[in-house]
């Protein structure tokens, strides 16, 4: 089976650099994957599948194996891209000024897509049943993820276990990464606003800076993390955005606003820490003669990979690709709304590399030179139809 997939991998590279190019060029924000979400529909259709919509820019279809298990194991890639004005010169190119795939959802789509087309294939060879999922609006909270939970995907048929594809430039081309257990952080946004009373900046002591304040408070803040955290849970709190309605450098504000994240790996901690958060704003801002006004908007879960699943697919990996190409990963403090699929089932979020130094393959994720090493498709490809031929077979 591994060389008969490997050779429809090779066959079909062509065709899905094609589909990932169109993609690519063509990006569609959260929720907004009209186009693209057809794009996959008569993708399906012509392979002879039924797709069918959820949360209106979703798509799903199934292929039904030769009936030997009943086991339903799901596929899951995302659609949507980012607000990022694309720089570069390739002839896939952005059309849609201001909107990106700097996030690799145009790959993970194709390969999917490329993936259901080798599973089709072989589906009489096939013991379980694949449901394929094409998810919309992940980079935009709530998530996609946890809409389409909502309306059912991974019921009607019952799902016993999802897979996800994620590109990943920090590894080569040709290899891929697998994390156990605990993986990915949870994500909060913060919206603080200091209120203060404005005036002169030759007469500070006539009313309250709410610019001092809000430096008082961001460094207390750091307590959360050096003092409040445990030692062994790990904790990320940053602010990225700081801003004033003062327009002159003599002018005290009425108020700053500062934005920030936070990211945790426990679920209980994360709920004190958001209280700790409210105490250590309010009291501080009080403390002279301010007040704080805290704002959290409570963002994706962790995403923990199901350990008896990912030691499978990490050994389906190896025997597919070569031990050497297969990497065990660090916990990795960024968010994935895949996690809300680990909550429910027992999941495996895998790596896909695409970085190639020599090609000028390296650009991070979610940047505006993005772009990977196109022979990352056929890995891409043939590795997910192996991994869903071999976990419906377990």
């Amino acid at each position: 089976m591994i060389e008969q997939i490997q050779q429809l991998a090779k066959q079909l590279k062509t065709e899905i650099i094609a589909i990932r190019e169109q993609i690519h060029a063509n990006p569609e924000l959260s929720f907004e994957e009209y186009n693209t979400s057809l794009l996959v529909e008569n993708y399906l259709k012509d392979l002879g599948l039924n797709p069918q919509r959820i949360a209106n820019t979703g798509v799903w279809a199934m292929i039904n194996g030769n009936g030997k298990s009943h086991k339903t194991i799901a596929l899951r890639a995302d659609l949507d891209a980012l607000p990022i004005t694309e720089k570069g010169n390739h002839t896939y190119i952005s059309k849609n000024e201001g909107v990106m795939h700097a996030c690799g959802h145009d790959v993970h789509t194709a390969c999917l897509l490329g993936a259901a087309k080798i599973l089709v294939s072989i589906r009489d060879q096939m013991e379980g049943n694949i449901k394929l999922v094409f998810q919309p609006g992940e980079e935009k909270l709530p998530g996609g993820a946890s809409l389409l939970i909502k309306e059912g995907i991974l019921e009607n048929p019952k799902v016993d276990a999802i897979i996800g594809q994620h590109v990943m430039p920090f590894i080569n081309t040709g290899n891929v990464g697998f994390k156990k257990g605990l993986y990915m952080a949870s994500t909060d946004e913060l919206y603080i606003t200091i209120h203060g009373k404005g005036g002169h900046g030759a007469m500070p002591y006539l009313g309250v800076d709410p610019v001092a304040v809000t430096a008082q408070v961001i460094v207390a803040l750091q307590q959360l993390v050096s003092r409040k955290a445990s030692a062994i849970i790990p904790t990320v709190l940053t602010f990225g955005k700081i801003n004033s309605d003062g327009g002159a450098t003599n002018v005290i504000p009425n108020s700053v606003k500062i934005e920030g994240t936070l990211r945790t790996l426990d679920e209980t901690w994360r709920a004190k820490a958001h209280q700790h958060i409210r105490e250590i704003c309010e009291h501080t801002a009080a403390a002279f003669g301010a007040t704080a006004e805290v704002k959290i908007e409570v963002g994706y879960p962790y995403l923990k990979n199901d350990v008896p699943l990912t030691s499978h697919a990490m050994d389906a990996a190896n025997t597919y690709l070569g031990n050497s190409q297969v990497k065990e990963l660090d916990i990795w403090m960024a968010a994935e709304d895949f996690a809300y699929y680990s909550q429910e089932v027992p999941a495996c979020f895998y790596r896909l590399g695409t970085r190639n130094e020599a090609k000028g393959y390296t650009s991070s994720v979610h940047t505006n030179t993005f772009d990977i090493d196109a022979d990352a498709i056929e890995t891409g490809i043939g590795l997910m139809a192996y991994l869903a031929w071999a976990t419906a077979k377990a």
